[in-house]
């Protein structure tokens, strides 16, 4: 498990969040669609770690 790029992609969703959240004060579509995609990478970046734990987790007890 990689904490570093867990913990960036925790705070690219924590980010998005903000920024969709700002969104919905300003009235700012762009803003909201930029907050929900990096709510959507930040996402993929936890999946791939959890594939990326699996597979060594396998290999560690084969």
């Amino acid at each position: 498990m990689a904490i570093d790029d867990r913990a960036e992609a925790t705070a690219k969703n924590i980010e998005g969040k903000a920024q969709e959240a700002w969104s919905e004060v300003t009235g700012d579509p762009k803003d909201k669609a930029e907050g929900k995609a990096k709510q959507v990478d930040a996402q993929a970046k936890h999946a791939k770690e959890d594939v990326k734990d699996s597979l060594k987790d396998r290999v560690d007890r084969a």
